[in-house]
């Protein structure tokens, strides 16, 4: 064995890493640095000159990229909500407090065998998961996260929202169509004959809401909800909202009207045939879906990004990080060094055995949290998106929860009463709503 073989086989893992990746990266930083000088002016004068594209290519990638951290999120609250409600512990492994579950699950997915059933339509059995992925991509685009921060703002974005949301039940149709399974067939019939019948009250639901506030713009919606939480439109159509909850949980195929993969009756519904990623495509679409009605719940009747309370402190932060010089490439290099030294000397004092590098590992982990939760914190006093971005976040979570709540306490009910809710105590109350909403403004108005 040569000398370089055995210098590599005497290194210890982190050791290897290191020699591995530190080489790697310098490449990689000095090939960034090389195009940026080559191309970087020509590139940024033609980004400048079409803002608009760049703006739809920077919000649609930022829409994609939050739907599977948005899942995976989801997923690990369904698993300990669900646990602690059946008084188990949870998942407690993988990752802090099993925090990794769900990403592992995620993966496991993605990495079995991508199967076509014999008879099946083949174009149509893929097509069908990436429609119902994609309408629920479609349908982030006009939430306002925060102000100014949002995919897209128009007139029409609730009526958007709302074609969006139907597309969902055609990517479900052509999955249970095109599998060539009886089961999987009557999962797809249930679930156009569920929307249809629930999309007529979900729509009624927020008319009288467009006639308070005269437009379709859910960011303009919000503005509206400006001030204390008794301006929020959830105080002005209460029973609007209810019926709204409602119909968006039989929407998103949500307990206890999640019928077309009702397992008990029609073994998975329009999943019976899928497996791997297509399989992983259909219900990374279902926890998007989850957040995305819990986030328009929030923004069309709970004020969006407004706070409940005006923010009690007045403080504004003022840093300007070019003013420092170099200073700041002094504070940049000696703090993180500094900053883990300290840290990794608690978890040195506390078991004098552990390993230097293990020590330094964890002090680095430690001052970096440290540093994101300052950022943080400095964001929230001096942006004010970051302080609607959180606002928003916390109320859209709150009813993530409520929803993982009901799956688990709630029984799933017979196709006759899902039916029968909708067409018989929905649709009357969303036209009731609509009536004495009209009336009271022309009383107010006359």
């Amino acid at each position: 064995m040569t000398p370089a073989g055995r210098a590599w086989d005497r290194l210890t893992l982190p050791g290897k890493l290191i020699v591995t990746i530190v080489p790697l990266l310098v490449a990689v930083v000095a090939a960034l640095l090389i195009a940026l000088v080559a191309v970087g002016p020509p590139t940024i004068d033609f980004l400048s000159a079409n803002m608009p594209f760049v703006r739809f290519i920077v919000a649609a990638t930022a829409v994609l990229l939050m739907t599977v951290p948005s899942a995976f999120l989801i997923i690990y609250m369904e698993l300990k909500i669900i646990a602690r409600l059946n008084l188990r512990i949870g998942p407690d492994r993988v990752g802090p407090w099993g925090s990794a579950m769900s990403v592992i699950h995620g993966l496991k997915v993605l990495a079995k065998e991508d199967f076509t059933p014999t008879g099946a339509d083949p174009v149509v059995f893929t097509l069908a998961p990436v429609v119902t992925y994609l309408s629920s991509v479609m349908a982030l685009m006009v939430i306002p996260f925060a102000p100014g921060l949002f995919g897209q703002d128009f007139n029409i974005a609730l009526l958007f929202f709302f074609a969006m949301g139907g597309l969902t039940v055609v990517g479900l149709l052509m999955g249970g169509w095109s599998s060539f399974n009886k089961y999987s067939l009557l999962g797809g019939l249930r679930s156009a004959a569920q929307v249809v019948s629930y999309e007529i009250p979900l729509t009624l639901s927020v008319v009288g809401l467009v006639l308070l506030a005269g437009t379709m713009s859910v960011n303009q919606l919000v503005l509206d909800q400006s001030g204390s939480v008794f301006d929020w439109y959830v105080f002005q159509q209460p029973l609007g909202a209810l019926i709204f909850f409602i119909a968006a949980t039989a929407e998103a195929n949500r307990t206890p009207f999640d019928l077309t993969e009702a397992d008990s009756e029609i073994v998975a519904g329009f999943a019976t045939e899928y497996s791997g990623m297509r399989f992983g495509f259909f219900f990374f679409a279902e926890y998007v879906n989850v957040f995305i009605v819990s986030a328009m719940i929030v923004a069309l009747f709970f004020g969006g990004w407004n706070a409940p309370f005006d923010w009690p402190f007045p403080i504004e932060l003022s840093l300007d990080p070019a003013s420092l010089g170099m200073a700041l490439l002094l504070l940049v290099a000696v703090v993180p060094v500094v900053g883990t030294l300290v840290f990794a000397v608690p978890f040195w004092l506390a078991r004098t055995d552990r390993p230097g590098w293990e020590a330094l590992v964890l002090g680095f982990i430690v001052f970096n949290v440290m540093v994101v939760a300052v950022l943080l914190g400095w964001a929230f006093i001096s942006f004010d998106w970051a302080v609607g971005l959180f606002w928003f976040m916390a109320k859209s979570y709150a009813f993530v929860a409520t929803f993982v709540w009901i799956r688990g306490t709630l029984p799933r009910v017979r196709i006759d009463q899902l039916m029968g809710f909708a067409w018989k105590w929905l649709l009357p109350a969303a036209l009731l709503n609509l009536f004495v909403t009209a009336a009271a403004i022309v009383l107010v108005n006359s």
